[in-house]
């Protein structure tokens, strides 16, 4: 089983970290569309352009797992071409650590099983890393 795993620093206290992370207009800002609410138990979705050749309709299903304020936010991640029958079934799971100098947030992205998952965990491995250096520019802005 694969895992992905990124790093990023912000020179911001874990408060205006977790804000876009768990405001659903500032996440779509640097991520994606979505109707996140940082809530146990709320599913939401992620919507995207359909990749259809590589089995995606456009849509992630989510549903919020555990939710430390300021601290860690976890939920699934479950793509393909049907809610039922996900091509992708993961967790992602950030979590903010305070720093003299701001936030170090860490990503994990894990659960990618067997072959079918290969291709994705390497497009989402390199994209989550493009994705982190977005979400720096925003927050630089702040």
């Amino acid at each position: 089983m694969k895992e992905i795993k990124h790093q990023f620093s912000f020179p911001h206290p874990p408060a205006v970290v977790w804000e876009y992370l768990t405001d659903a207009e500032l996440l779509a800002q640097w991520l994606m569309p979505n109707d996140i609410k940082p809530v146990v138990g709320h599913r939401f979705q992620f919507k995207t352009k359909p990749r259809i050749n590589f089995g995606f309709d456009g849509t992630v299903y989510c549903e919020v797992l555990e939710v430390v304020p300021n601290e860690k936010l976890v939920y699934t991640w479950k793509g393909g071409m049907s809610k039922e029958k996900p091509l992708l079934d993961t967790i992602v799971v950030w979590t903010l650590t305070p720093t003299a100098e701001g936030t170090i947030l860490q990503l994990e992205h894990k659960g990618f099983k067997g072959l079918k998952n290969y291709l994705p965990y390497f497009i989402m491995n390199k994209g989550w890393a493009k994705i982190g250096k977005r979400l720096f520019k925003k927050m630089s802005a702040v």
